[in-house]
């Protein structure tokens, strides 16, 4: 069961694991504050940490409090969608024939049945967004499979609220976040990167940065700015720092 450090108006849950060092979170969207600790720390000195941290966590709270978020879809015409990190314009169409997405400069055009309702056009899209992620997932991680020297059995395509990504080490399967298809494509190249790397180095260890600042230098940038993008109505990234 989790432990609770209250500092002022700031209630941080601490939960111990079998790791080396410190790891303190806020998440999103409320700014909800955790702590990771080696399973022998005194909760005392986890609170010493967290206190010299205060700074940092309420400039968390207040950059989540402002951070711009975009509205709820409605997949209705002229609404602006992202794709792959552009700016879209949506032109909707009815006719009584299969659904069908095509894309042309600034222009997604969506085609549905007449009469679709907001959930049916939402659900065609997001069909389509799977389709593109499975065609641009399988050559990323051919491409780094040799690089980092590991073989990855498997993935799969998952709306996430507070990660990226994730990865089963023992299956050798990773777990990618839907949403990364309205982000800029090397920050997607960036997140299988990173949860490749967690089949080797399953923690966030020093060997693990170390692979990470070895294979993909620009890493802190690249992650740095995915964290800095509008949010989604339904999926917020984490921001963490270790210790």
């Amino acid at each position: 069961m989790a432990e609770l450090i209250h500092l002022g108006d700031i209630a941080i849950s601490v939960t111990r694991k079998d790791v080396k060092n410190v790891h303190l979170s806020v998440h999103p969207p409320d700014g909800r504050v955790t702590l990771v600790a080696p399973m022998t720390t005194r909760i005392d000195v986890a609170r010493a940490y967290a206190i010299t941290r205060i700074g940092w966590i309420r400039q968390q709270k207040v950059r989540f409090s402002k951070q711009a978020r975009e509205a709820p879809r409605q997949f209705k015409g002229r609404e602006t969608h992202y794709l792959w990190g552009r700016r879209h314009l949506l032109r909707l169409t009815e006719r009584d024939e299969k659904p069908t997405i095509k894309v042309d400069h600034r222009t997604i055009h969506l085609q549905v049945r007449p009469g679709a309702e907001a959930e049916q056009r939402a659900r065609i899209m997001h069909e389509w967004h799977l389709g593109l992620l499975h065609d641009a997932i399988p050559e990323l991680i051919r491409k780094w499979e040799a690089r980092i020297g590991v073989k990855v059995r498997g993935y799969f395509l998952q709306r996430m609220k507070t990660k990226w990504g994730s990865c089963n080490p023992q299956r050798g399967t990773i777990r990618i976040n839907t949403e990364l298809v309205k982000k800029p494509r090397d920050m997607l190249e960036y997140v299988i990167v990173h949860e490749m790397i967690h089949v080797i180095e399953p923690k966030h260890t020093k060997a693990f940065f170390q692979h990470l600042d070895r294979l993909y230098p620009n890493w802190s940038v690249v992650r740095a700015e995915l964290n800095e993008l509008p949010l989604s109505a339904e999926s917020w990234p984490r921001r963490q720092e270790g210790g």
